[in-house]
């Protein structure tokens, strides 16, 4: 089957399990090629599909994640290598990367800090976009520490990004012009897509009965300096409720939405 042709018929199989059929095709042809997708898309496509190819198919097909079938994820001007231990990086997370920029404006960040770092995602976006800002990415599992000390060192951030194993209450002692947050914020026993529910780490993405947990830790904690931010990631309908927690605590907060709409990121600031 030539590649062209491979690429129709794994489109039409994968229409049963992603909303981005065509997508994901491609992705994995580039993948089982050792391409890019741009240069699959502007090359020729008449030669021989690999054998390869229809094995990565067969695992999309059981609800795999692209991104843990080819091992990396773009993610705001940066590539990031992933794994099954930490969370998939999704473009509504650059939300909080936007958030951010607007509300320095000219100025930059001089430290950075990203709560439950995973891959790296947003330490290391925030310090490809401010090159003379430093950070801190603390996470609680080892295997995604090195993830992203891994992302760091192939993006040649090392020297500006500390990546450490650690709870957040010591992190958030300190002092950070920026920090950065996709905390768990999934209610326990929520239905969640067979691709997120069988293969993303638990740990990244449920926080007790109404999924509020984390956000009740971080807010007696936070403290910023003035013209300072908090970018918190949201669920769609926790605006109110993560609102209360952080105005509870003598923050002024205002909600962002992302591309689809939704309400997405708590930008937290001092009065």
């Amino acid at each position: 089957m030539t590649i062209a042709a491979a690429l129709v018929d794994a489109a039409r199989k994968l229409a049963a399990v992603s909303e981005t059929p065509r997508l994901d095709a491609e992705l994995l042809m580039a993948h089982a090629l050792s391409v890019s997708r741009e240069a699959l898309l502007l090359g020729r496509r008449d030669g021989a599909a690999p054998d390869a190819f229809a094995v990565l198919v067969e695992r999309r097909c059981r609800h795999e994640p692209v991104a843990y079938i080819t091992g990396s994820r773009a993610f705001w001007t940066i590539e990031l290598a992933v794994t099954p231990a930490v969370l998939i990086p999704r473009p509504d997370s650059e939300t909080l990367i936007e958030a951010a920029i607007d509300h320095f404006g000219a100025r930059a960040p001089a430290h950075v800090l990203d709560l439950g770092t995973g891959s790296g995602a947003l330490l290391l976006a925030a310090l490809a976009q401010w090159p003379g800002a430093r950070g801190l990415g603390v996470d609680a599992s080892e295997a995604a520490v090195a993830v992203a000390q891994a992302n760091a060192a192939r993006l040649g951030l090392s020297a500006r990004a500390s990546i450490e194993r650690g709870d957040w209450d010591a992190a958030l002692a300190g002092t950070h012009d920026l920090v950065l947050c996709n905390p768990p914020y999934i209610a326990t026993g929520e239905a969640l897509s067979p691709d997120v529910a069988r293969f993303e780490p638990a740990s990244a993405l449920f926080a007790g009965d109404d999924g509020l947990d984390d956000y009740r830790r971080i807010a007696p904690l936070l403290h910023l300096p003035k013209g300072g931010a908090a970018c918190i990631e949201i669920g769609s309908s926790q605006a109110g409720a993560v609102s209360a927690l952080f105005a509870a605590q003598g923050f002024a907060t205002a909600v962002r939405k992302d591309l689809a709409g939704r309400d997405r990121c708590l930008v937290v600031t001092t009065l």
